[in-house]
């Protein structure tokens, strides 16, 4: 089930789903670090009830350093709130956490009905809003700043910094096909627009039956009436008026951002050209990189400065750069054997690439379908599960190797390798050994005192091995805790779940706190002086609220 529920997942990445939730808390937070926040912790943990919250973060992370450049933050003052909310997104819903999934395996194994696809909200909802709080009032306590050269870590050059750095902004141009034009019905590569015109086509914007469709054109592309196009062109506006006349055109607007947006579903990266290619000598028009690579020269560096005049004719030399578009499987087919022109930059915009954007709403309704099964249990848990990751895949949101790529092996092996362990403790009786030692402790201060004292002990073995382990190891100590004081197991369980979700104390305690490490630049120490009290605050919030929505008794 956890390998379907990675996939389901990856399809909302493919679909540009989780990047448009992005770009919708970048437009909403309107520069306000505040809000800013807020809305990060809001909408990572209620994705990430849905998904892996390992998934939800590595999504967020390009997200969060693209954000935190354009409004001048420290990236450390949001990874953390980052990680929380990922952490606490895994008290939300039964599949949104492997140890969720493990209590649930405990609690069937026992002969014990599990708990419902939303039987974790109740108490993950209120932790949210109280992590969001805490954050507010602790992330000015991050020591966490820049690195020493100022740049911000993990960053890399962007698509914006590459347009900017071939002044592509100033020959770029959006054209819409009128009906009627010259060029609908014809291929490119027989209308020789760059020969005759300089007219250089990037890309095509083409409506679709759910929004439009984003792609690199080649040289048999057709073109159709009501194409936009996306095209480099040195041209003053007069002349651009007067080609777009003889051709059928119409000219759009274009702003900056379109230059920045549009690469996102068709691809762009920098290259150069390595000494002894074949390549050298030859102009652009020459190399004819489009037949050969399916790739656009859109721009061209030689030195220390940009080429605009005759770049299509200039003959290319060794070191030149060029600033490439095209579909991200032809950039790094680019790379393979023969390399003429070697990757000189990736943008880190490449890491939230959506090349199934179109499919979008069918990933949304493959996520439906999967949540309508859990709830109303037609089907169990795993087979929902598995339709909606046949779903993604049938649908196209997902490829099989895309698929195969999105499940978190180490995970899973993790898992497997635990539970034997698990076992061997029930039959040698090590299980009724802690839960005895347990009782023998804390056990006349009461069930709240156990519910506390279990909380803090799944919390501390969590400080040396993954959360999902400690839920292997703790839940059968948790329920036969329970049965020896004739208590319900499912309040012993729920807390087990929720303290071992509540890992914020160490970055080894969980991978959402190791992938946000770097990025913010933090140490050890830093998790510990932010993570214990939030784990302190979860944990009476969680012995509070346990009791009222499932009974002791």
């Amino acid at each position: 089930m956890r390998r379907c529920d990675q996939e389901t997942g990856e399809g909302l990445v493919r679909t540009g789903i989780a990047r448009r939730l992005g770009d919708w808390l970048l437009a909403r937070a309107r520069g306000s670090a505040t809000r800013l926040l807020v809305l990060l912790m809001l909408i990572v943990g209620l994705t990430g009830s849905v998904m892996s919250s390992t998934g939800v973060v590595a999504i967020f992370i390009p997200v969060v350093l693209r954000i935190c450049t354009r409004l001048g933050i420290p990236p450390g003052q949001l990874m953390m709130p980052l990680s929380v909310a990922a952490l606490i997104s895994g008290m939300m819903t039964l599949v949104a956490t492997a140890p969720n999934l493990v209590v649930q395996a405990e609690l069937t194994r026992q002969g014990l009905p599990g708990f419902g696809f939303f039987g974790f909200t109740p108490f993950g909802l209120p932790i949210l809003l109280l992590g969001i709080g805490y954050m507010l009032l602790a992330r000015r306590r991050l020591s966490a700043g820049p690195a020493e050269d100022g740049t911000t870590p993990g960053a890399r050059t962007t698509l914006r910094q590459l347009v900017e750095d071939y002044r592509l902004q100033d020959r770029a141009h959006r054209l819409r096909l009128r009906a009627g034009s010259l060029l609908a019905g014809q291929r490119l590569d027989k209308l020789a627009l760059r020969a005759r015109h300089r007219l250089n086509v990037m890309a095509v914007e083409r409506p679709a039956r759910f929004g439009t469709e984003i792609f690199s054109p080649n040289a048999e592309t057709v073109l159709r009436a009501d194409d936009e196009l996306l095209v480099e062109l040195p041209a003053t506006p007069q002349d651009l008026a007067e080609i777009a006349r003889r051709l059928g055109l119409q000219p759009l607007p274009i702003e900056h951002s379109d230059l920045a947006h549009r690469p996102h579903a068709v691809g762009i990266a920098e290259m150069i050209v390595t000494p002894g290619a074949e390549l050298t000598g030859k102009s652009v028009l020459e190399a004819k990189l489009r037949s050969r690579l399916g790739l656009t020269v859109a721009g061209m560096r030689r030195g220390n400065a940009p080429v605009a005049e005759d770049m299509l004719e200039k003959p290319l030399q060794a070191g030149d750069s060029l600033l490439v578009v095209g579909p991200w499987t032809d950039i790094r087919r680019s790379q393979r054997g023969r390399r003429d022109l070697l990757l000189l930059n990736q943008p880190e915009d490449l890491e939230e690439l959506t090349p199934a954007a179109t499919r979008a709403p069918y990933a949304l309704l493959s996520l439906a379908v999967m949540v309508a099964l859990m709830v109303s249990g037609l089907v169990p848990n795993v087979q929902a599960a598995f339709i909606a990751g046949l779903l993604m895949l049938g649908f196209r949101c997902l490829d099989m190797d895309s698929a195969y790529r999105a499940i978190h092996w180490p995970s899973l092996v993790l898992i497997v390798g635990m539970l034997p362990f698990s076992l061997a403790l029930q039959r040698t009786g090590g299980v009724t050994l802690a839960a005895d030692a347990l009782i023998a402790t804390v056990g006349e201060a009461g069930p709240h005192a156990l519910l506390a004292s279990l909380f803090a002990l799944t919390a501390v073995t969590g400080l040396f091995i993954s959360n999902t382990a400690t839920a292997v190891l703790m839940t059968p100590v948790a329920i036969a805790t329970a049965q020896e004081t004739g208590l319900s197991p499912y309040p012993f369980a729920m807390i087990v779940a929720l303290a071992s979700s509540a890992a914020f104390m160490t970055p080894v305690s969980s991978p959402v706190n190791t992938l946000v490490m770097g990025p913010g630049r933090y140490r050890f120490g830093d998790f510990l002086r932010i993570g214990l009290p939030l784990a302190v605050l979860v944990m009476a919030v969680s012995v509070a609220l346990v009791p009222l929505v499932l009974p002791l008794r």
